[in-house]
């Protein structure tokens, strides 16, 4: 696990998409989702429900952290 994973997380759970996610952690959407990615089969769990409308935390308690950090 490494901290710009962490912060890509955040980004998306704050932005709600990848793409939104994107433009603000200032790197590219495939690069996010990517690292989202490898951050979920390190750890063995979904941290985001994905759907064609955008993004939201799971119940895991790192993915509500992540949408607690904005607060």
């Amino acid at each position: 696990m490494k901290i710009r994973q962490l912060e890509y997380l955040v980004a998306v759970v704050d932005a709600g998409s990848f793409g939104q996610a994107a433009a603000v952690a200032n790197a590219s959407q495939p690069t996010i989702s990517q690292q989202i990615r490898v951050l979920e089969d390190e750890l063995g769990v979904q941290l985001l429900e994905r759907a064609s409308n955008g993004v939201v935390a799971t119940s895991h308690p790192l993915a509500a952290q992540a949408g607690l950090a904005t607060l």
